[in-house]
């Protein structure tokens, strides 16, 4: 589907970081921009949890985030922000005030709680994914936030898949996209091209797959550990974008989610997408149809990868 091979790939302007728990129960991921990033939020999901996506509304005062966070741990994994807040401090970055820069952090979290005693993200979870940001950051596999990540709840975590986190991108004529996402949903993983699941709620026969939308159609109903999902992520963009033409591919991201995950922005999902731009302008209509037309091809093939690796990696 994308243009992005399987090896780590580079967005300019963009770096990220990763934190995974020595359990590799949880973990944090942190997109850091280079420059304030001109930023947009959109929320679909029934149940998110988030931290400054209010500040990226229309008409807001500050329109732009030093960093992005994505985090297991719910709403216990907040605290990982304090530590991308402190690292950015250090480095000089923040919105510029009468006393000091306050770093703009958003973030959005899954749900991976398990047990009495889960591990979660710290504040030195964040600090850690801030300081390791690289710019071939953007990888797919069980690390970061995505490592507690699982689809398919239908009948609760025994029966859902492991997924993780995932990356894509795509070369366009105006420059580079690129996508990653943290899959935890509650439906299904598939195949957009041919609507095959690649992980979800496993069957009663080994091999087999219970078709979260399928059951949902004839009546199942859901286990009471299963009403916590979500599918997060950013996009980030090397092309002169305005918060209008954002607002425009962030649309055309959640389109993504719900190319590659069936059913998507449920009840019981807390779906949330940013997306970032490192320059600022005005595109040309056409130009916005490029972006959201990467976005949409991006996102469903960053979901994909969560959970099918190349050969000879688990």
């Amino acid at each position: 589907m994308s243009d992005g091979e399987w090896e780590p790939f580079e967005i300019a302007g963009f770096r990220v970081g990763h934190w995974t728990h020595p359990t590799g129960a949880t973990g944090c991921t942190v997109i850091v921009a280079d420059t304030p990033a001109l930023a947009v939020a959109d929320v679909r999901g029934g149940a998110p949890g988030t931290r400054e996506v209010a500040l990226l509304e229309q008409g807001r005062l500050v329109q732009r985030v030093d960093a992005v966070l994505l985090t297991g741990g719910s709403a216990f994994g907040l605290a990982a922000a304090d530590g991308v807040v402190a690292w950015l401090r250090e480095h000089g970055r923040g919105f510029p005030t009468s006393s000091i820069p306050v770093p703009i952090v958003a973030g959005a979290v899954i749900f991976d709680l398990d047990g009495p005693t889960p591990p979660l993200p710290t504040a030195d979870s964040g600090y850690e994914a801030a300081a390791n940001a690289v710019p071939h950051g953007w990888i797919s596999g069980r690390v970061g936030a995505g490592s507690g990540a699982t689809a398919g709840k239908l009948a609760g975590r025994a029966r859902a898949t492991p997924t993780g986190i995932g990356s894509a991108y795509v070369q366009t004529e105006l420059g580079a996209l690129g996508a990653l996402f943290v899959v935890n949903p509650y439906g299904d993983v598939v195949d957009p091209e041919t609507g095959q699941i690649l992980a979800g709620t496993r069957g009663d026969a080994p091999g087999t797959w219970a078709d979260t939308e399928r059951a949902i159609l004839r009546g199942g109903s859901s286990d009471e550990d299963s009403a916590f999902n979500t599918v997060i992520g950013v996009v980030a963009i090397d092309g002169e974008m305005d918060r209008d033409a954002l607002v425009r591919v962030a649309v055309a991201a959640h389109d993504g989610i719900a190319r590659a995950v069936r059913p998507a922005h449920t009840l019981f999902d807390g779906d949330v997408v940013f997306v970032l731009a490192r320059r600022e302008g005005s595109p040309p209509d056409n130009a916005v149809l490029t972006w959201c037309t990467a976005a949409q091809r991006a996102v469903a093939e960053a979901i994909v990868r969560s959970v099918r690796r190349p050969e000879g990696q688990g």
